[in-house]
């Protein structure tokens, strides 16, 4: 008895931790004391009598103080379940056949001595269970109808069963039972050791429902967890969550890290949208097409590799620009003389002398100078000239040039010399102001005394005024 209160204990713990249905715990035991009501319900005649001492156990119930009954279930679909019980029980009290007092027209049931029959029982029965009908979670009650076989002392017959019961259940699993069966049996009379006359017979136990399986004991049944092998929270179908960031592990790249679900559950520290492990700046903001890392300057190169983060450049400089260390607008790495200004149709050199061709186009530009009358000021359309003259003139930084003014011979000749002297002049000084080297440059002036054509024309004389750019050898 002593170990048996320890396994009862011990079941109940089992069984609080556990959660269970009937169609997933499909077997259930049960097992406590019974009580036979020694057959008063078949003796008396009328129903009143039958059950008006029907919880009078110090008058007509026999009962065993030990474990007596044991029952096996198993359920089968639909609130029904099917079980088969074995029972025990020593007879001590045994209504006889009923008496009636002629003179006071009185019925008793009187007890005969029937010697502490031992009684045993073994009862198949289907079971019903209301508890879904009602939708409670506690209180589970039930009937049954079923058919066994009982001893009772040398005697012994067939039963039909019927009765109910009534089971509150602490856990999914565990319950606290009673039950009724009323066991018809058909023999007539009722003598010790003879008849087993019908009886009522009652039970109070617990009962424990087992068989459904939780390989990771998570408490939630493999038919139901999406993860068998691993325990895990209710909330994610028993899959685990090892970093807490609501996406179970199996649907998590960085398990161990707690991340954002647009990630797959990865991490993403500086927030780019772009998940720390495949984030090559994962402390820096950056663009995807550079794998997470930032591109200050916007030339496709990521600051960590960029030796000029700040300004635009190409790759095969290092993110650099170019230099152009002459300023002649050909690039060092294009330039073949990046010390030296130079022309780009020389590949950045100067060209050391210029050609017959670029004498001419200078004496075309200088043709078409021109000054306001009688000075040696320049007038407003002829600064373009100017400047294209100063561009070819750059494109020989070592060549030397000899600027020379001539005129008409309207006016005085000294006055023409003059005048001449003081447009070469002019002419040098722009040219010098504009990047030329001085040493590069001569003027002088020829007044009326180098015509090239006839002053006795207006046109003959319109070209006399003229500037002349000459190459010094």
């Amino acid at each position: 008895m002593k170990h048996l209160n320890k396994l009862i204990a011990l079941l109940m713990l089992l069984g609080l931790s556990s959660q269970a249905q009937d169609s997933d715990n499909t077997w259930a035991i049960s097992f406590g004391v019974n009580a036979v009501d020694g057959g008063r319900v078949s003796a008396a005649s009328s129903i009143k009598n039958q059950f008006s001492q029907y919880f009078d156990q110090k008058a007509y119930w026999s009962i065993i103080p030990s474990v007596s009954t044991l029952n096996v279930s198993k359920y089968v679909g639909d609130n029904f379940s099917f079980g088969v019980t074995g029972s025990v029980n020593k007879i001590t009290k045994f209504v006889g056949d009923v008496v009636v007092d002629p003179a006071t027209n009185t019925t008793s049931y009187p007890l005969v001595n029937s010697g502490d029959l031992m009684y045993y029982s073994i009862d198949g029965a289907v079971k019903y269970s209301f508890m879904s009908l009602i939708k409670s979670k506690i209180i589970d009650p039930s009937a049954h109808i079923g058919g066994g076989y009982t001893w009772l002392g040398d005697a012994s017959a067939g039963t039909v069963n019927g009765g109910l019961g009534l089971t509150f259940w602490f856990s999914k699993q565990v319950g606290f039972s009673i039950q009724s069966t009323y066991k018809h049996s058909f023999d007539d009379t009722r003598v010790p050791n003879t008849d087993v006359p019908s009886h009522m017979q009652h039970f109070a136990g617990l009962t424990f429902k087992f068989g459904a399986k939780d390989t990771d004991g998570d408490g939630i049944y493999d038919k139901y967890d999406a993860c068998p092998e691993v325990a895990g929270p209710k909330e994610f179908n028993g899959c685990p969550d090892t970093d807490g960031d609501k996406i179970i592990d199996k649907d998590d790249a960085c398990p161990t890290e707690a991340g954002l679900a647009a990630l797959n559950g990865c991490p993403d520290m500086d927030g780019d949208g772009i998940a720390d492990k495949d984030d090559a700046c994962p402390d820096v903001a950056g663009l995807k097409a550079l794998n997470g890392c930032p591109d200050a300057d916007g030339d496709g190169i990521t600051d960590k590799s960029d030796k000029c983060p700040t300004v635009k450049g190409p790759k095969e400089n290092g993110g650099c620009p170019w230099p152009d260390t002459d300023g002649d607008g050909v690039l060092d790495k294009d330039d073949k003389c990046p010390a030296v200004k130079g022309p780009a149709s020389n590949n950045g050199c100067p060209i050391a002398e210029p050609t017959e061709e670029a004498i001419k186009k200078l004496n075309e530009y200088a043709k078409t100078i021109l000054f306001d009358t009688g000075k040696a000021s320049f007038q407003k359309q002829t600064f373009p000239v100017l400047q294209s003259i100063t561009a070819i003139l750059k494109e020989y930084p070592n060549a030397k040039f000899s600027i020379e003014g001539h005129t008409d011979n309207t006016g005085k000749a000294a006055a023409n010399q003059k005048l001449s002297e003081e447009r070469a002049a002019a002419v040098k000084n722009y040219l010098v102001e504009n990047g030329i080297a001085t040493d590069r440059l001569t003027s002088s002036g020829f007044g009326q005394t180098k015509p090239m054509d006839s002053n006795k024309t207006k046109e003959g004389k319109a070209n006399n005024r003229r500037v002349e750019v000459k190459l010094v050898k």
